[in-house]
């Protein structure tokens, strides 16, 4: 198959790109904010538009169902196309689901407050879930199934596989018979079976990513978005090494390796099953700060490195209001995934999600997605650099305190706030 070279940086290698669906996207450069609302021919202001193109893939709105239980299956996934979803991931899949064995309890919530306080708001949520646990017969027939009742709707499959090329290949091939419109790689499940080289055990070794992000741009014929792992001191090098081994988007983050808590009154840590337990993926709004600085980490990368390709970025990290969402997009995110937040909302959150990004949108007369993605990367910097500008600024006050440096300095027209200018209360 014939492959499109990109070049990347100066003194980097060439980009390997399958042709794919892809579309024109505008690069992660900044771009001038809008000052002015959208006017409709009548001279009515239009309403927002939500609606994304994303390595060729046409979405409603950014809103994505991130990969786990709210993929599941076929039922839970038809209910977030009707619900009005953007788009669904499902939950991982792997070729032999006979590996995987989850147990009961698997989660356990924070909430606002002292130790085990049932009172607070929910502001984590720890899983130790494994990948889907239904054969991957019956997951590939429900996707064929989606697609069949859902053919304009967005369906990405999650796959992950052990360290072996052709089972990496295998599934590749038989998933994208179902007719999915995307891949996403599960390089980033911080708990299960890493002796195998899943998961975040593959995304915390750039080698080995890289070797396997090969093996699946070889094989694969449509989008791939890597999922990153913020398991890692430096996120922006895998999410660098999958995009040049040729991934067309990257999504960030995945759960973070976490213990929730322990019982203070039996002593025994949570979730606890049969009085012991193991370390899981925290999610939900207390990660969001987090998740907003490693996906600030991989936009800067990406706009730099990669500006003139149609990679794309999938945000995803404690997104339960359209202010979660804003935040996103406003740092270079196409899309928003949402996983817990339908846990713990059900799937009509899609409906206040694109209500209050409306809103948001009509209060700084944004009519698109692409009116304010990534706007706000600009005002990011090093803390020499804020060092020196908050210096100059306190030089620019210190001035205008001063007043008129001469009497020559004075004019009729000024001359009151001239006065005032040298009044020091």
């Amino acid at each position: 198959m014939a492959t499109l070279s990109l070049r990347g940086p100066a003194g980097s290698s060439s980009l390997s790109l399958r042709p794919r669906r892809a579309a024109a996207r505008p690069d992660l450069r900044l771009r001038p904010v809008r000052i002015t609302a959208a006017i409709g021919g009548d001279g009515a202001v239009c309403e927002p538009d939500l609606r994304v193109r994303v390595n060729g893939l046409e979405m409603p709105n950014p809103f994505v169902i991130g990969s786990g239980p709210p993929g599941t299956n076929y039922t839970v996934m038809k209910r977030a196309f009707d619900e009005g979803w953007g788009a669904v991931i499902a939950k991982t899949v792997s070729l032999d689901a006979a590996k995987v064995v989850n147990v009961t309890p698997r989660y356990a919530r924070l909430r606002a407050g002292s130790n085990g306080s049932a009172k607070g708001p929910i502001i984590g949520w720890e899983n130790i879930e494994l990948i889907s646990d239904r054969p991957l017969e019956t997951m590939l027939n429900e996707f064929k199934q989606l697609k069949e009742e859902y053919p304009n709707r967005i369906l990405i499959a999650s796959i992950m596989e052990e360290y072996n090329k052709d089972a990496w290949q295998e599934l590749i091939e038989r998933v994208e018979a179902t007719g999915v419109d995307a891949l996403e790689i599960n390089f980033s499940c911080p708990h299960g079976m890493p002796e195998r080289k899943m998961g975040a055990a593959v995304g915390q070794d750039c080698t080995l990513l890289e070797e396997v992000c090969g093996w699946i741009n070889e094989k694969a014929t449509v989008p791939v978005w890597a999922k990153m792992t913020p398991n890692i001191t430096d996120i922006s090098q895998p999410a660098r090494v999958a995009l040049k081994s040729g991934c067309e988007g990257i999504s960030a983050i995945n759960t973070i390796m976490s213990v929730m808590g322990i019982d203070l009154n039996t002593l025994r840590p949570e979730p606890c099953v049969e009085g012991y337990s193991t370390p899981g993926g925290y999610s939900a709004r207390a990660v969001h700060p987090i998740a907003l600085g490693k996906v600030m980490q991989i936009a800067k990368m990406m706009k730099t490195e990669f500006g003139n390709t149609d990679c794309s970025l999938s945000g995803i990290g404690g997104v339960e209001t359209g202010g979660d969402t804003a935040e996103f997009i406003l740092l270079g995110a196409n899309t928003v995934q949402v996983c817990t937040g339908v846990m713990m909302h059900g799937y009509g959150l899609v409906n206040k999600l694109c209500a209050e990004l409306k809103d948001f949108m009509r209060k700084h007369n944004f009519s698109s997605i692409e009116d304010f993605r990534g706007v706000s990367l600009q005002y990011f910097t090093t803390h020499t650099d804020l060092v020196k500008r908050q210096q100059q600024a306190i030089r620019q006050r210190k001035a205008v305190r001063k007043g008129l440096q001469s009497d020559k300095e004075w004019t009729g027209d000024g001359f009151v706030k001239e006065s005032e200018s040298m009044v020091s209360n």
